[in-house]
């Protein structure tokens, strides 16, 4: 057949691609037979609207590995159209490209064990949202309930755990999982994670551990530069061997059969990463057309949970010392005035007052005045550990205890004053107050810091020199 005729009568980018198939029903080499003058010349002619291929020379039936890294998605749909006579149809955004490539492939006659297909492209900057919404009705439905759950989410959790679920079940996978990665404390954790019964694999709970972080970094360079990975036949698993052999041994061990493994990418950061082992891989059409839909909405969602979580702590926490701020005393001591919480029984309140920070603060300057303020917190952050300790301003620091007795706090205090010698320069003016329950909040705060100015008149005439 004249292939080079055929494209030419095409106005788009337009090439034919050719397949090799071996006795055993695999796939071998895969090249590029031939392409029209548009495709040609986005390989020879510099133009900053495409996408720069390795090579800059097109020389007709050359491997595909020439002009684009190994791809097994592309290679999986050359199969599936030049082999198995499937046409073809995908809209997809490849991580190594900053372009959008709507594609084509319809299958030709083939030749012995050359099997041959077309491959037509339409490359854009922007997304097209028609594109990728140009689904099949059931993709469409399912991704659609995905967002719904996902928008309507009061227990981001919750619901998180909902749609690993959904989409395990959609794909048909004996495991899925949400993996998220912290680039900053190099540590991963699971969002999200659904397991049929019949699964043998195990948790990824239990297989997390401290070096796991290290393997995700690995999965950029194995994924190639593609928007995703599936693993599902030997050529996939040679190819994954070659690429990380110690990722391959770890899934080897857990018993994965199959693998499909999405990043999930916003503004060009990696939240983490969507993936399911053991599925029908006669559905990988649509197990790839699902994950890469939903994986937008989820990455979205997942970056606004997080957000959302930061303006939290940043509302809440008091930068400096990692304890709570005063916002956040004053919104806890409101709610327990108002009675709008459930009354504490045992409640306990220290107020603890940082002795001589401002000669420290005029000897050092502010950057030692900030590293007392940080060791003054240690202390209290060891003796008070898992209570509310909050930064009520300047050097003062509020403690919040529930379910205590009067003998523990007085107890504790001694403690933060014996702790306070280990310090260089931390010494506190403590002052406390015990009643039974939260009922009078208000009196216990005035009693603790009277107690507290006591405390410090008392220091300040023991060392007068140090005196504000």
């Amino acid at each position: 057949m004249d292939f080079k005729s055929f494209v030419d009568m095409i106005d788009v980018m337009t090439c034919v691609i050719s397949v090799e198939t071996k006795e055993d029903g695999s796939y071998g080499e895969i090249r590029i037979v031939d392409g029209n003058p548009s495709y040609i010349a986005s390989i020879e002619v510099p133009n900053p609207n495409l996408p720069q291929m390795i090579a800059s020379k097109f020389v007709p039936n050359s491997l595909y590995q020439k002009y684009i890294p190994k791809d097994l998605n592309f290679e999986d749909f050359c199969y599936r159209c030049a082999v198995l006579k499937q046409p073809m149809h995908t809209y997809v955004h490849p991580e190594r490209y900053d372009f959008w490539f709507n594609l084509y492939m319809l299958p030709l006659q083939s030749i012995g064990n050359i099997h041959y297909c077309t491959y037509t492209q339409i490359i854009t900057k922007n997304a097209d949202s028609e594109q990728m919404s140009n689904t099949s009705a059931s993709t469409a439905s399912a991704v659609l309930n995905t967002c719904i759950k996902l928008r309507g989410a009061t227990n981001f959790q919750h619901t998180m755990e909902e749609v690993i679920s959904d989409i395990r079940k959609i794909i048909d996978a004996q495991s899925c999982v949400v993996l998220l990665t912290d680039n900053e404390k190099r540590t991963c954790s699971v969002l999200g994670e659904s397991r049929n019964e019949y699964s043998m694999l195990n948790s990824m709970s239990r297989v997390l551990n401290d070096d796991f972080y290290d393997l995700t970094v690995s999965w950029k360079a194995t994924i190639g530069g593609s928007n995703g990975l599936i693993i599902k036949n030997s050529n996939d698993w040679n190819y994954l061997k070659d690429k990380n052999p110690a990722w391959y041994e770890s899934l080897k061990k857990e018993h994965v059969e199959s693998l499909v493994l999405f990043p999930l990418d916003v503004k060009d950061e990696t939240l983490g990463y969507i993936w399911a082992c053991n599925f029908d891989v006669n559905n990988t059409v649509k197990i790839k057309e699902t994950l890469e839909l939903t994986i937008y909405f989820v990455a979205s969602e997942i970056a606004n949970y997080k957000l959302l979580e930061k303006l939290k702590v940043l509302s809440s926490i008091d930068m400096l010392t990692g304890v709570l701020n005063r916002n956040e005393m004053n919104n806890r001591i409101d709610i327990l005035r108002s009675g709008a919480s459930a009354t504490i029984k045992g409640i306990g309140i220290i107020f603890a007052d940082l002795n001589g920070l401002k000669k420290v603060n005029d000897m050092g300057g502010h950057a030692a005045g900030d590293l007392l303020l940080k060791n003054a917190a240690m202390v209290l952050q060891n003796v008070f550990t898992g209570e509310e300790i909050y930064r009520a301003g300047g050097d003062e620091f509020m403690i919040l205890l529930s379910f205590t007795t009067e003998d523990e706090i007085i107890e504790k205090c001694k403690k933060v004053k014996e702790l306070s010698k280990s310090y260089k320069d931390v010494s506190f003016a403590l002052g406390y107050s015990y009643q039974n329950d939260s009922s009078d909040i208000t009196s216990a705060l005035k009693t603790a810091d009277e107690r507290m100015y006591e405390d410090k008149d008392k220091y300040y005439k023991e060392h007068p020199e140090l005196k504000r």
